[in-house]
C-alpha cells in the first residue's frame, strides 16, 4: 500500500511539482492550500508523512506543526523559503523532523523524505524496550514521554529521540555528525547547531536533577549520557 504525504502549500506551482513527482515515486498524495485546511485533512487521511510550508494562509506553518504535534508523533518536512537560523530552529524545537529550505531539489526532498520514514520504520519494527530508566529519568520512546523526578515534562519528539538514542549507550561519546545520521537519519550537511541546540533544550530540562547522570559534552568530540558508576 502506497504511503500518503500531505503537501501542506499555497504555492500551486510548487504543490503540483510535489505531487507529479512523489505520484511518479510511488507516493500517494494530498494537498492542502492553507494551513486550516491542512489540519482538518490531516486529521481526516492520518498521513504517513507531511511536507509543510512556513509561510500560508489562514493559519502559518507553525500553527500548523504545533496542531498535530499535540496528538501525533507523524513526520514533518518544513519547506519554506526563509532560510535564517531562527527560522530553522524554531522548527526544531517545536518538533519538525526536517526542514528544507526553498528552491530545493526534488530528489533532495525525496531522500530526506525516505530517511525520515526508514528510521520510523525502523523504530516501530525493532522489538527491543523503547522504555529507559534512570534515578529520577524515565526516557519512554512509545509513549512519547518524558518524566523528571516525577512530572512529566513536554518534549518535542527530535529532543526525546536525541535524549532516549543517547541513554541507550551510557557513557559511549557521540560525534554531532553521529548523532545526526543515526537521530536525524539524514546528513545535515555538517551543521552541528542542530544537535548543539536540542541538546542545550535537553539540559534545560534535565540540569541538576540527579547525581546519578548527566548529559554531558565531551570537549572538541561531541556528547554523551554520562551515567556514574556507583
Amino acid at each position: 500500500m502506497a504511503r500518503t504525504v500531505l503537501i501542506v502549500e499555497d504555492d500551486r506551482n510548487i504543490a503540483d511539482l510535489l505531487h507529479l513527482y512523489l505520484e511518479k515515486e510511488g507516493y500517494a498524495t494530498a494537498i492542502a492550500a492553507d494551513g486550516g485546511n491542512a489540519v482538518e485533512m490531516f486529521r481526516k487521511l492520518q498521513p504517513d508523512l507531511v511536507l509543510l510550508d512556513v509561510m500560508l494562509p489562514v493559519m502559518d506553518g507553525w500553527g500548523v506543526l504545533r496542531t498535530i504535534r499535540q496528538d501525533s508523533n507523524t513526520p514533518v518536512i518544513m519547506l519554506t523559503a526563509r532560510g535564517e537560523l531562527g527560522d530553522k530552529v524554531a522548527g526544531l524545537k517545536m518538533g519538525a523532523d526536517d526542514y528544507i529550505t526553498k528552491p530545493f531539489e526534488m530528489k533532495e526532498v525525496l531522500a530526506r523524505m525516505e530517511a525520515v520514514l526508514r528510521r520510523g520504520g525502523s523504530e516501530s519494527e525493532n522489538g527491543a524496550s523503547k522504555r529507559l530508566v534512570f534515578d529520577k529519568l524515565v526516557i519512554d520512546l512509545e509513549a512519547f514521554e518524558l518524566i523528571v523526578d516525577g512530572k512529566k515534562v513536554d518534549t518535542p519528539p527530535k529532543e526525546m529521540e536525541l535524549l532516549f538514542h543517547l541513554a541507550s549507550s551510557p557513557n559511549r561519546v557521540y560525534t554531532r555528525n553521529q548523532l545526526l545520521d543515526e537521530v536525524w537519519g539524514f546528513d545535515y550537511y555538517g551543521d552541528s547547531r542542530t544537535v548543539d541546540v536540542h541538546v542545550k533544550r535537553l539540559r534545560e530540562k534535565l540540569e541538576g536533577v540527579s547525581e546519578q547522570w548527566t548529559l554531558k559534552t565531551v570537549w572538541g568530540v561531541g556528547y554523551k549520557f554520562e551515567v556514574l558508576q556507583g
